[in-house]
């Protein structure tokens, strides 16, 4: 349910070929429904978030908007969707991660915004939510800092800057660049932390190289495990991938980088050719309501976008719940990266392969 578990390569090439094998049969998969009752399509997460959405969240939706709400929670969405006709889209609401919302607005699979006349709790949002790097608009989001063991002995960690230091060699913990949106955030941020900014793909690129040695996975779930176990000192993941295990007494903890941390969003965005908008933007409203959030918020540990959201008080101290904990957020230009994912792509991988 996190960015990392539903991974796959960006480029327009590599999405067609995708949605050439997947295409018909998804398309042409059944779904039964009463005449008079109608469907809102989406996609969604499975694990905690999805056990939610069935038993409480999609049930109360149902009820209230006299409609059946079918999810997808099979991954990848993108080939699906560009897959199915552009005036029945397979989706009338596509949830999923801003990286992926750029490349489905390039290609004209997505609104690029939604309408705050017809999604009022919009009004209540932090700007984050609804910022020029976001298309449709976010709904939760997570903090992209790093995952650190506590018991073995590291000391104080504050800035991005220490993981580079040398005590971290061989218990450094990265992504697999290319199939991961984290490492993909996390090459921007080299930029800014090293050279003129997030664009700055020269300095990027030399900070990496000083990362070596370093392990590197395809998913947070398995950076997680490698934290877990130990195999791991340090390694870049979301609050949520630790704040998880809270009350289960493993030595890990979240670092806050005092440069911020990158902003990992959940994001909602409505398909140009959906037959139930009405339905689509009430169901985006739905997900923002205070209510709304906060179970799910505190159900999977990520931070709500509505800012009238309170919180129990241990998720309040820990999520981005405060204009000055939401200032902390860094976003990134994913227009910017997805143009260039495969020019990047070909250069960090003679990177961490020699």
């Amino acid at each position: 349910m996190t960015a990392s578990s539903r991974r796959f390569p960006l480029s327009r090439r590599r999405l067609l070929t995708a949605a050439a094998s997947l295409g018909a049969g998804v398309v042409a998969a059944p779904f039964v429904a009463r005449a008079d009752e109608p469907v809102l399509n989406v996609t969604g997460w499975g694990g905690k978030w999805g056990d939610v959405m069935k038993a409480e969240i999609g049930p109360a939706f149902e009820s209230e908007f006299k409609c059946k709400l079918k999810t997808d929670t099979a991954l990848p969405f993108l080939p699906k969707l560009q897959a199915s006709s552009r005036s029945a889209p397979i989706y009338d609401v596509l949830h999923t991660n801003s990286n992926e919302q750029w490349a489905a607005v390039e290609m004209g699979l997505v609104e690029p915004k939604v309408d705050p006349k017809l999604v009022p709790n919009i009004a209540d949002v932090y700007p984050y939510a609804v910022s020029d790097k976001i298309v449709g608009v976010c709904i939760f989001t997570s903090a992209i800092g790093l995952g650190m063991r506590t018991d073995k002995g590291y000391g104080s960690v504050t800035s991005w800057k220490d993981y580079w230091d040398a005590k971290f060699n061989g218990a450094r913990g990265g992504y697999v660049i290319p199939a991961n949106s984290l490492g993909q955030a996390f090459v921007m941020m080299c930029g800014a932390l090293y050279g003129k900014g997030q664009t700055d793909l020269d300095a990027a690129y030399a900070a990496l190289e000083k990362l070596k040695p370093i392990k590197l996975v395809d998913f947070t779930g398995a950076m997680e495990k490698l934290i877990l176990s130990g195999e791991v000192g340090l390694g870049i993941l979301h609050d949520s991938g630790i704040y998880r295990y809270d009350g289960q007494n493993q030595p890990v903890d979240f670092v806050t980088p005092n440069e911020g941390v990158l902003s990992l969003e959940q994001v909602l965005s409505i398909t140009p050719g959906s037959k139930v908008k009405d339905l689509a933007n009430a169901y985006i409203n739905y997900m923002l309501r205070p209510e709304v959030q906060k179970r799910l918020a505190e159900t999977v540990w990520y931070s709500p976008a509505n800012k009238k959201v309170k919180l129990d008080s241990k998720y309040d101290a820990k999520l981005l719940t405060t204009p000055e904990k939401v200032g902390k957020l860094i976003q990134v230009d994913w227009k910017w990266y997805n143009a260039r994912k495969d020019e990047i792509d070909s250069r960090v991988n003679r990177i961490f392969r020699a």
